[in-house]
């Protein structure tokens, strides 16, 4: 397995003020409970960035105005007009049609359903804008400036609080005929349940690995007699204590990894990539790699595909959204 260093690759250039022809362009990361923007010049340098939480806000309207008011305060930092902002491009956790630019549904955004996201952004900035599911932007950004820079094909795989992947194929991402390809959570491999996960539910594969289907298994098998722990542990908390040692978190680390590296396989076998990425907070977690490496060796595959963490960490959507807004301000020169 591949070990990368994940860190925060975004360099924030400060004191940058625009001049008369300067473009900029704008990436958006939409979370659950978070809302992260950027700002770049048309190299893709990062001038300036916006956190927010989005607790409490529900509608996609209400969403659109905290972008809004985020990104006013980007160009405001920067001493740059509305005008000088030629792209936007934003990421949301869902099943998005990237050529209609319409959120399809989601599991994360208050229930969000065929939400014309790219027409409200256009709408607000009076400027081009593109959007895509964010885990597909997570995979362009490690394609872009991460893990699996100048590697054509690969399979960027996300565990957070659910699972997800972006396949990369010659180079692009393959979104497939219904914008679906990639929602591995609802994969069947052993270990999981076997029954398909009904639209907007978590599916069997998302419900054994994925940060809450793990904390449910904890709450499962946990007991006063086997282990010293508290009932209430997260999923990386839960593979931190395997590195110490418990005995049952171990066990919950190891079915983990073996169920992760039967999806592995699987998609190898299909796909043939040499490149799989963990990314997500579940992903990243050192303990889940090099356990999943270690399952994959013993399922001693014909061509083994390289593991490795995300480089970019958290960074990953917002780098891809940008990589996206900039892709969109250049067609139009063209």
């Amino acid at each position: 397995m591949t070990q990368r260093q994940t860190h925060s690759p975004i360099a924030v250039h400060k004191n940058s003020v625009a001049t008369e022809d300067t473009g900029y362009v704008a990436g958006i990361d939409l979370g659950a409970t978070n809302l992260r923007l950027a700002l770049a010049d048309m190299s893709g340098a990062v001038l300036a960035r916006w956190d927010s939480s989005t607790a409490g806000v529900r509608g996609a309207e209400a969403v659109i105005s905290l972008i809004k008011e985020g990104v006013e305060s980007l160009l405001q930092k920067v001493s740059a007009p509305r005008e000088a902002l030629k792209a936007v491009a934003a990421g949301a956790p869902g099943i998005t049609d990237v050529d209609a630019g319409i959120v399809i549904a989601t599991s994360y955004l208050m229930g969000w359903r065929d939400v014309p996201l790219r027409a409200l952004l256009e709408d607000a900035f009076n400027t081009p804008a593109t959007v895509d599911n964010d885990v597909n932007l997570a995979a362009i950004g490690e394609s872009w400036t991460g893990a699996a820079k100048g590697v054509r094909d690969f399979v960027f795989v996300a565990i957070g609080t659910g699972v997800g992947a972006s396949l990369i194929l010659n180079g692009s991402p393959y979104r497939g005929s219904a914008w679906a390809a990639g929602e591995i959570g609802y994969m069947l491999v052993p270990g999981t349940s076997g029954i398909p996960g009904d639209r907007g539910e978590p599916g069997a594969l998302e419900s054994m690995i994925g940060g809450e289907g793990i904390k449910a298994e904890w709450q499962n098998l946990w007991s006063a007699e086997s282990t010293a722990l508290p009932k209430g542990l997260t999923a990386t908390q839960i593979f931190d204590h395997a590195l110490a040692g418990d005995a049952l978190a171990q066990t919950l680390l190891q079915q983990t990894a073996r169920i992760l590296a039967y999806a592995i396989y699987n998609m190898t076998l299909v796909l043939n990539c040499p490149l799989f990425v963990l990314g997500g907070g579940v992903g990243m977690h050192p303990a889940l790699c090099s356990e999943t490496q270690k399952m994959l060796e013993k399922l001693n595959m014909r061509t083994q595909p390289e593991l490795a963490h995300s480089a970019l960490g958290t960074d990953a959507q917002l780098m891809g959204a940008l990589r996206l807004a900039l892709d969109t301000a250049g067609s139009l020169r063209r």
